[in-house]
């Protein structure tokens, strides 16, 4: 089975392409994996990135580099359609990782170690909740189950065993850091209107209180803003009441990424600072242009995202390291496990077979029983070393030549493991899948 991750983030594009990758990608992977080319697939879409990842289904005949490159060429095609983009370009902004690479990628991820404020642990919950929306649309094979949940074992030695992330800083963090440096006042005396009820917007919500901000609103162009304020506070903002409270707000916060950005002649004239954290912008750029108006985006952020220590970021990519490694041995060892069973199935079929010629000539007699009693005996003596040289070669990561070597020996072609049930729902997972972006509003 080859696992692979397809990734594009503030790393190695701009945010508008991740944005727009994002809204090709939606509902792609529940596709994939019910057409047949995937076994499995988890899409990770944030603010800063979007990551598929993927289990690839056998095709007998077909090498497995060729059948992933066939895959990941659909993969682009599906997206530059959807997206209105060109599929080479689409190909161009994706890295591909594959097996043990996308496993090191996936725990550096969950790890805040690619994040644009490095350590931010907003990621762990990001990634969990993408877990959770596979389960819900029954796309996660038993292989993926397992590397993402070495992921969030990974995620947590980073969080008890380093520095890293200590000091809670977040992109919803430094954001407010930078609009406390451009807006009057004292957060206790400022009022706030929240674009949006999803993952950052409750995020928001909940730095704003912790700053003493006191006075916030909440609007959701969805009309989920009552049930969102129910639970976390604040007031709930209607379509009639929107412009009045743009007039009110000395800060505005966008995390619903809806599908028109709001433009400047929607604001009312006077001072405020608007903060957009939404992927695909909830207000027009033209924003910034307005007089009084300072305007802070995820670019703004990414800029301004202190520096982690050194020595934290070493600490923690050695975790990262170690729980690749041993992801990989455990991958590789549940390989030689098929190559056992394998080989244990081929010489007991042997045996039956000779044991039916010997019924077949002398009948049901007591000899009978003798001799299976002693050729039984027999196989599991001859069958010892090779289980043992297999276990061997499988900690050396030689598995393939022992794979080879049954191929090569006795004709046996190991086979590829039975698919695998999808994995249940988590407890506790959410209802609605947010595989368009963690800021659905």
């Amino acid at each position: 089975m080859v696992l692979f991750a397809l990734v594009a983030s503030h790393q190695n594009v701009d945010l508008n392409t991740v944005a727009r990758l994002s809204t090709g990608a939606l509902g792609l992977s529940e596709e994939m994996v019910r057409s047949g080319p995937l076994r499995g697939a988890v899409t990770l879409s944030t603010c800063n990135r979007l990551e598929i990842y993927g289990e690839l289904e056998d095709t007998p005949g077909v090498p497995s580099g060729a059948a992933l490159d066939r895959v990941l060429a659909e993969l682009a095609e599906q997206i530059g359609s959807r997206a209105g983009l060109d599929p080479e370009f689409v190909a161009d902004s994706l890295r591909a990782f594959t097996d043990s690479g996308a496993a090191r990628h996936l725990f550096t991820v969950v790890s805040g170690l690619e994040s644009a404020v490095v350590g931010e642990r907003e990621i762990t919950g990001q990634v969990r909740r993408a877990l959770n929306d596979a389960q819900q649309a029954g796309t996660v094979s038993g292989k993926l189950q397992r590397l993402f949940e070495a992921a969030a074992r990974t995620a947590r030695k980073v969080g008890t065993q380093t520095a890293l992330g200590e000091r809670g800083r977040s992109i919803v963090s430094v954001a407010l850091d930078l609009a406390d440096d451009v807006t009057s006042g004292t957060w206790t005396s400022r009022r706030a209107l929240v674009f949006g009820t999803g993952a950052y917007a409750g995020a928001t919500m909940a730095a704003l209180r912790d700053r003493g901000c006191a006075d916030i609103e909440v609007y959701s162009a969805s009309g989920r803003a009552e049930q969102f304020t129910e639970n976390r506070g604040g007031t709930p903002v209607g379509t009639a009441e929107l412009a009045a409270a743009l007039e009110r707000a000395d800060v505005v916060i966008g995390c619903s990424g809806g599908s028109a950005p709001m433009g400047a002649a929607a604001f009312p004239a006077g001072s405020r600072t608007v903060v957009d954290l939404a992927l695909t912008r909830d207000f027009d750029p033209a924003v910034a242009d307005l007089p009084g108006v300072e305007l802070i985006t995820l670019e703004s952020v990414r800029v301004a995202a202190p520096d982690e220590t050194r020595e934290s970021v070493d600490a923690a990519s050695g975790i990262v390291e170690r729980a690749a490694q041993e992801f990989a041995a455990s991958q590789e060892a549940r390989d030689m496990d098929a190559a056992i069973v394998a080989l244990r199935k081929h010489t007991m079929a042997v045996l039956d077979a000779e044991l039916e010629k010997v019924t077949s000539h002398h009948g049901c007699t007591a000899a009978q029983e003798q001799i299976e009693l002693a050729m039984r005996r027999m196989v599991r003596s001859l069958l010892h070393t090779p289980t043992v040289r297999a276990r061997e070669l499988a900690a050396q990561g030689r598995q393939d030549e022992y794979i080879t070597g049954l191929a090569a020996l006795y004709g046996i072609e190991v086979p590829a493991p039975a698919a695998e049930e999808s994995a249940p729902p988590a407890a506790g997972a959410p209802p609605e899948a947010a595989t368009r972006s963690q800021a659905a509003g």
